[in-house]
């Protein structure tokens, strides 16, 4: 057994694609590429392929982490050189690298994502910043999601790690954000906008790093 971790970009070009698609279409891509794929055991057994984070549609991203078990060793620059055929436009592969077969799932180890989040706004730089420290210094902002399963009410607060000002460009100003991405729950960038007071959905999020536990 074989375990690689791979690095990779999801662009314009597949931004709109569910969690499960995309699944399914690196299952394909490491199928057409021949790679050894390992399987789970059971009834039904699957390819060994775990994602760290689900990404909302409609989000790109730099820094999708994903686990591959192999059935055996495989180099890192011929996986890559292979599977970088098979993929779509929108999706490139950054890096790969053996971990321990041992070492625990990317999504027990998930901890926090950062986000740069662009949104059309009125407001000027100084307005920005203060709502962004208001916000900060806050110890508790109770929030309500509509979900199809009915209303969430939890503290949203409590998912937002830390913001910051990037850019400020009339009409537009970028935010960066680090949001809580764990088993207690996962930070949305759109409803940290709202909670800023800016009017208008994002123009464009992207995210630009995944944060795991190391030890």
């Amino acid at each position: 057994m074989h375990r690689l971790r791979v690095r990779f970009k999801r662009g314009q070009e597949v931004k709109f694609i569910s969690h499960l698609d995309m699944v399914r279409l690196w299952q394909r891509a490491l199928h057409r590429a021949g790679m050894p794929l390992a399987y789970s055991e059971g009834f039904s057994p699957h390819p060994r392929i775990s994602l760290a984070a689900p990404l909302a549609i409609g989000v790109t991203s730099e820094a999708e982490l994903m686990d591959i078990s192999l059935s055996k060793h495989v180099s890192p620059h011929f996986f890559i050189a292979a599977l970088s055929q098979q993929l779509p436009p929108g999706i490139k592969i950054l890096q790969a690298y053996p971990i321990a077969i041992n070492q625990p799932s990317l999504q027990s180890q998930s901890r926090f994502a950062e986000y740069r989040v662009t949104v059309e706004t009125e407001k000027e730089a100084n307005d920005i910043k203060s709502a962004i420290n208001n916000l900060l210094s806050a110890k508790h902002l109770p929030w309500q999601h509509q979900r199809d399963t009915g209303t969430r009410s939890y503290d949203l607060r409590a998912l937002i790690s830390d913001l910051w000002l990037v850019d400020c460009q009339h009409p537009y100003c970028t935010i960066g954000m680090r949001l809580r991405c764990d088993s207690s729950g996962s930070g949305r960038p759109e409803q940290v906008t709202l909670a800023l007071g800016f009017n208008y959905h994002p123009q464009s999020i992207r995210r630009t790093r995944l944060i795991l536990q190391t030890s």
